[in-house]
């Protein structure tokens, strides 16, 4: 919704560690992790290829090693013209990348990058995790001793349970949401300039919410702006999405942010509400597991 304003460039998630999701002839950055932690200490690493990304230089190089067929081909020409498009326009580079969150810091303070967090409410995460299938990476986390260090190292005991266990949607869904919002916390009380949102309440009131988020960004929120956030949020669309739409941007957003409520049995509400119960006080209330 930010890529409405006219004067934004969207940057799709380039710290995705999967091979087809992220290109690297937009980001020639040596991704090698999921959720890959950027620092002082190793930044120097990261720097020069998010630099050109962030400056819309495409890497015809990079895109190249990606290029199997004449779809990957038209892929890497639209890339490429869209980069060259934006850069000779002076547009403002927006990144959207939950990948990114443990590097916030260091991306903001490198970059003087304008940093918007969005928090969701632990069902709705487990909830997505359970029915698009979709694993957490314990094993990339602990692959990363700086990021151990920094921010993870009161999880390891269990994280390293979770990955010699067999497998439990719910049990990593619960440990990574308390992973991930532990640092939110913590960003929360260092940052006061960045904007921190929960997704249910943009749900519940997207013009509203949107507004603010614009203004705090300093972009323009004009009413073609409105009307794409009105037609990409209204109840005609659905609430939740198969695997095979998981990228879809049209939902009925008040719905979207309620569906674990009939799609998870109440022992599994009941349990994530038990394991994330050290940190869910500090964005929701007892109201919001109603």
């Amino acid at each position: 919704m930010l890529a409405a304003a006219q004067s934004v460039g969207y940057i799709w998630e380039p710290l995705n560690f999967r091979w087809g999701a992220r290109n690297p002839g937009v980001c020639s950055a040596p991704v090698r992790h999921w959720y890959p932690y950027i620092s002082a200490q190793n930044g120097s690493n990261y720097e020069e290829a998010l630099k050109n990304t962030l400056e819309f230089r495409y890497s015809l190089r990079g895109g190249l090693q990606g290029v199997q067929s004449r779809l990957d081909l038209r892929r890497l020409l639209y890339e490429c013209a869209t980069f060259l498009g934006n850069r000779l326009r002076g547009a403002r580079p927006l990144v959207k990348d939950p990948f990114a969150l443990f590097s916030a810091e260091w991306l903001s303070k490198k970059f003087d990058m304008d940093v918007s967090i969005v928090i969701r409410h632990p069902a709705a995460v487990a909830c997505s995790l359970q029915r698009l299938n979709w694993g957490v990476p314990i094993d990339h986390l602990l692959d990363q001793p700086l990021l151990l260090r920094d921010h993870l190292h009161p999880f390891e005991p269990e994280m390293q349970h979770c990955a010699d266990a067999e497998r439990d949607v719910i049990e990593e869904a619960i440990l990574l949401w308390r992973m991930v919002y532990s640092v939110v916390a913590k960003y929360r009380r260092r940052h006061h300039d960045w904007f921190f949102l929960r997704h249910e309440d943009i749900a519940s009131e997207p013009l509203t919410q949107f507004r603010a988020l614009f203004e705090s960004l300093h972009l323009e929120f004009t009413p073609q702006v409105a009307s794409a956030i009105q037609k990409h949020s209204i109840p005609e669309h659905p609430s939740g999405v198969a695997v095979q739409e998981a990228f879809s941007l049209r939902r009925d957003s008040r719905a979207a942010t309620s569906s674990w409520k009939h799609e998870l049995s109440q022992a599994s509400v009941e349990r994530i509400r038990a394991g994330t119960s050290d940190l869910a006080g500090e964005f929701y209330s007892e109201e919001d597991w109603k």
